[in-house]
């Protein structure tokens, strides 16, 4: 094994531009596969990441402006969620429907604590806020059903806000007083800040908010969990009918689907996947025809390797060597040749992956709506490495092999005659 060790690394020495040009085929397309499936998983586990900011089973549902008249009243018509349309939310579909929660906003207030204030939002809530649109929790709680029931003077903010008030250790604002407007509230949670214009603001109780500045009955967006819609058409059934119902209660045509808008999070996951599994697919198809172009490469050096050795093969063969010593020859010439530059190409590829994990992984932008990772991971598992670099092996050695039988069984006269 020594000696065909030996006379493979002086072959190599004496063809160095056909040996470079074969490694450089092989580790350009493990490289290229690697890199591309990496770029690829980044930036789907970055959107997989920017949605996972609501409860999947989850609707949001607000109201809109009327696009055609009805029951003697004129299209045009803005419609605003009530009392009514929670209740007819909780109890008219209780087969579909999980908890149910409202919610209404004042804008442009501020809310202080000695000399330190910042201006924002109040957003009246329910508890089911928390969970559908997933606070995290730093510190105490957040809005439960007694808050609720006793309209306490009870407050939730982040910890940007939060930091606003007192910058030195924001967690010592929890259980004191601070100011909203003229009225002093408890602080008795701190969230995490997720930066996004969604979740900017301070969360007071449902009912209190409503009763500080006598909004009466409304109720801008109302939201719920829901459980037993496991697909697109049932989920467009459900909106249908829940739409017409809430139209029913505002005078507004029940096909109507201006009225009342609704935010289906399920649904809109489905879509974001279905596009995910399309970028996922496009992905392999291209790095499995970059590798196809690599092995394209490879066996086209390979045969003119071949070839040009087939007078080497004919001299040896004269002296005695048989057609299983010259097969043997080449086939470990080729998978050493691609085992040694493709297990370069798998290096480079994760190599450039990690760079780009430590770089472009931590950039974030401003959307407009809330701050986004542009990617996330973006490596690919080393199974699909290894999977890579053995196609290619396999490929050069059959690449090899094919031209190598029939250089192996030809007549010593007529090989030393080939050009």
């Amino acid at each position: 094994m020594r000696d065909i060790l030996t006379e493979i690394w002086s072959t190599a020495r004496r063809n160095k531009l056909r040996t470079a040009l074969t490694g450089f085929a092989v580790a350009w397309g493990i490289f290229m596969l690697i890199f591309l499936l990496g770029c690829g998983n980044g930036l789907i586990n970055a959107q997989l990441k920017n949605m996972d900011r609501f409860l999947d089973n989850s609707m949001m549902v607000g109201g809109g402006s009327t696009s055609k008249a009805h029951d003697g009243l004129g299209e045009g018509r803005n419609i605003t969620l009530n009392d009514k349309d929670t209740r007819t939310t909780s109890t008219e579909f209780t087969s579909n429907i999980d908890g149910v929660g409202a919610e209404v906003e004042k804008q442009g207030v501020i809310i202080s604590l000695g000399e330190n204030y910042f201006s924002g939002s109040l957003s009246g809530v329910y508890p089911v806020e928390a969970r559908i649109n997933k606070k995290e929790l730093l510190c105490g709680r957040f809005i439960n059903d007694t808050d609720l029931s006793m309209q306490r003077k009870v407050l939730v903010m982040d910890d940007s806000q939060a930091s606003e008030l007192l910058p030195r250790n924001y967690k010592n604002l929890l259980g004191q007083h601070v100011k909203v407007g003229n009225l002093a509230f408890l602080v008795v949670g701190i969230i995490k800040s997720d930066k996004s214009r969604f979740n900017s603001s301070v969360y007071v109780p449902f009912t209190t908010l409503r009763t500080m500045y006598n909004l009466g009955d409304r109720a801008e967006n109302i939201i719920f969990t829901f459980h037993g819609l496991d697909d697109e058409e049932a989920n467009e059934t459900f909106e249908d009918n829940y739409r017409h119902r809430l139209n029913t209660n505002h005078r507004a045509a029940p096909d109507d689907e201006s009225a009342v808008w609704i935010w289906n999070r399920f649904t809109q996951n489905l879509q974001m996947n279905q596009g995910i599994s399309i970028i996922h697919t496009a992905l392999w198809v291209i790095g499995i025809f970059t590798l196809l172009s690599g092995i394209v490469g490879v066996s086209n050096i390979m045969l003119i390797t071949v070839k040009e050795r087939t007078r080497e093969f004919g001299i040896r063969k004269a002296i005695g060597a048989t057609p299983g010593s010259l097969l043997r020859l080449i086939i470990i010439e080729s998978v050493l040749i691609t085992t040694f530059f493709g297990y370069i190409g798998m290096l480079l590829g994760i190599s450039a992956n990690l760079y780009m994990d430590a770089t472009l992984g931590h950039t974030k932008v401003n959307s407009g709506l809330f701050e986004a990772t542009m990617f996330v991971n973006p490596t690919v598992g080393i199974d699909v490495c290894i999977e890579a670099t053995l196609v290619m092996i396999i490929a050069g050695t059959i690449a090899g092999l094919i031209p190598a039988r029939k250089a192996a069984h030809t007549r010593p006269i007529e090989a030393l005659r080939a050009e």
